[in-house]
């Protein structure tokens, strides 16, 4: 046997035995996420007066990595993380427009990384609790592994982020829900674990609001999208069974029932395009959306005003019995994240 054969077998043998011990690892050092999980809980609860009007925002901001000079290869580009001055910045950007925005009654956002290569270890979470520090701050992990090794050439290394929900009002409780399902093994070990925080308030008039901020999953072929919006169903007919207002926000990675595109139709992303079922729901829940300004672009190249596809993935969901007063897409053209904060008012009825 050549020398040269001799030295691409040792290679081959170092390299399946790295992937081996990198498998192993993952799978002892796995999250597994309890179905519910206690974020936080009050003895002092806000009380919310029926027939209040409230004001939202959300937004996922990307883990202040993905601005408009990023493409991603989950996407189809090429980049994998932007630089630290980037990220930096970013997160200085984000911070200022919330500072905008601290009248506001609640904040949900969404891809907050705490501890992660992908975003040089900022603790984003932290620094925008201190900004917003007359809010009730609340985090659900979605996303926590120690080394993630795609793509190969490139590892996007540690990753440790989430959801966060941030209240003018105190809630009774914080609960994180694990969403079912999950890529196979060994695939699902490096994925995230998605889920949807439940912030309880109680209601002059007995009764409770619950505020959800949902993330749901990209990237699969719907099963798991399917399987996450049952569970979801399941659980918002049965709260609302009990006469609870319900108000749901976030990045559903999905367009809503009936969804038209108001914006230039040329630019409309309909790569994996999926629309929620029109009979997903009873026709008096009301689902709450700006069709005239994209709320998210695809990351297959850096941020084109001609060529970038859009769509609308980031809105509110609100029950029978929640009024949707106003709602619109702020248009930041895409500066700071791949998505665009989305604001609302509503009214319990």
């Amino acid at each position: 046997m050549s020398m040269a054969l001799k030295l691409v077998l040792l290679i081959a043998v170092l390299a399946g035995l790295v992937l081996l011990i990198l498998i192993a690892y993952a799978t002892f050092t796995d999250y597994k996420p309890d179905e519910k999980t206690v974020v936080f809980e009050s003895n002092d609860p806000t009380v919310i007066q029926a027939g209040a009007e409230l004001t939202f925002m959300i937004w996922n901001i990307g883990y202040c990595g993905l601005s408009a000079d990023m493409d991603f290869f989950y996407d189809g580009g090429k980049q994998v993380r932007t630089s630290e001055k980037n990220v930096r910045q970013n997160l200085e950007e984000t911070t200022r427009f919330l500072d905008e925005k601290q009248s506001f009654d609640f904040i949900l956002l969404q891809e907050v990384d705490r501890d992660s290569g992908r975003s040089y270890h900022l603790d984003e979470f932290d620094s925008i609790s201190e900004l917003l520090k007359k809010f009730q701050a609340c985090f659900g992990t979605n996303y926590d592994v120690k080394f993630v090794p795609m793509p190969i050439t490139s590892p996007l290394g540690k990753v440790f982020s989430g959801l966060a929900t941030f209240s003018k009002q105190v809630p009774k409780s914080c609960v994180r829900y694990s969403f079912p399902g999950n890529y196979k093994w060994p695939k699902g070990l490096f994925m995230l674990d998605r889920c949807f925080l439940v912030n309880r308030y109680a209601v002059s008039d007995g009764k409770e609001l619950l505020v959800i901020n949902t993330h749901n999953s990209a990237y699969d072929d719907g099963s798991l999208r399917k399987g996450q919006m049952d569970y979801l169903k399941a659980f918002l007919t049965d709260e609302y069974g009990k006469g609870n207002y319900i108000i749901v926000g976030g990045d559903w990675n999905q367009c809503a029932p009936g969804f038209s595109p108001g914006f230039d139709g040329k630019n409309f992303d309909t790569n994996d395009y999926s629309l929620i079922d029109g009979d997903y729901l009873p026709l008096d829940w009301t689902w709450l959306y700006d069709n005239k300004t994209p709320s998210n672009r695809r990351l297959m190249i850096p941020y084109d005003t001609e060529k970038s596809l859009v769509t609308v993935i980031d809105y509110y969901l609100l029950s029978p019995n929640i009024k949707g007063v106003f709602k619109q897409t702020v248009n930041l053209d895409f500066q700071h994240s791949d998505h665009q904060p989305v604001l609302a008012k509503i009214k319990l009825k």
